[in-house]
């Protein structure tokens, strides 16, 4: 049985049906595209979890009228139910990992993330044509998180003005350790819940010391509930825009 990294009905509770509604007209892989509310004043890339798509997230990015272009592109690899991956998961090892209770996986280097890399980087280029000149913010969610900051540290580099992070881990650190340097002074927002039973509060607050060790502009909120991205990461991504664009 496939655990996906979270439940968003609470939030929105037609996401079930936007998701199979997208598998269902053959669009998985397409990127979609949330529209700046009045003037564009930044560029925010999502990358959702685990067993998620980018149609569970659209609705709710709407609903939030971010002044900003908004991409959220799908994870190359196909999962079970129409959902997305950014690389293969073995469920099996996932479950007997979860079963064990939350984790760190910064000793975890998991194959198939160079084509996730490079629809990252796509969506970026694309997304930057969209906005040019204007701050871009990688915003990621679990598997989405740690692979936004795989695209940062790993080469090529992927240059972006700010990081949101939600319920996060270090991944492969040995292999992030050479391009850390690139997070000295980068705004980066961290939220990650005190009773995640996936990743562990750990794990989380094991990220925010190595950025920090780096320079990194750290906003550390951890928060009342599991593995999920909770309203207030929401919140805390507009105000971030906000401060990029010179408002708050």
């Amino acid at each position: 049985m496939n655990r996906p990294d979270a439940n968003f009905s609470a939030f929105h509770p037609d996401f079930s049906r936007a998701s199979h509604t997208a598998a269902k007209d053959g669009a998985a892989l397409a990127t979609h595209w949330v529209a700046p509310a009045g003037a564009a004043r930044a560029a925010v890339l999502v990358l959702h979890g685990l067993d998620m798509t980018p149609a569970q997230l659209e609705p709710l990015v709407r609903s939030m009228k971010l002044p900003a272009w908004v991409a959220l592109p799908a994870g190359p690899v196909a999962r079970p139910g129409g959902h997305r991956a950014w690389w293969p998961v073995d469920d099996d090892e996932r479950n007997a990992r979860l079963d064990q209770g939350p984790s760190d996986l910064h000793e975890t280097h998991p194959p198939g993330r160079e084509p996730a890399r490079a629809a990252v980087h796509a969506a970026a280029a694309e997304l930057r044509a969209r906005a040019p000149g204007l701050p871009l913010v990688l915003a990621g969610f679990s598997q989405g998180a740690m692979l936004g900051l795989d695209c940062l540290l790993q080469s090529p580099p992927l240059a972006v003005d700010a990081l949101a992070l939600w319920s996060g881990s270090r991944l492969a650190f040995s292999e992030w350790r050479p391009g850390l340097h690139r997070l000295r002074g980068l705004p980066v927002q961290l939220l990650h819940g005190r009773n995640d039973a996936n990743l562990s509060l750990d794990a989380g607050q094991a990220l925010r010391d190595a950025l920090l060790a780096e320079g990194a502009q750290v906003r550390w909120s951890p928060f009342d509930g599991g593995h999920e991205i909770p309203l207030q990461a929401w919140v805390s991504l507009r105000r971030l825009l906000r401060e990029l664009a010179g408002q708050g």
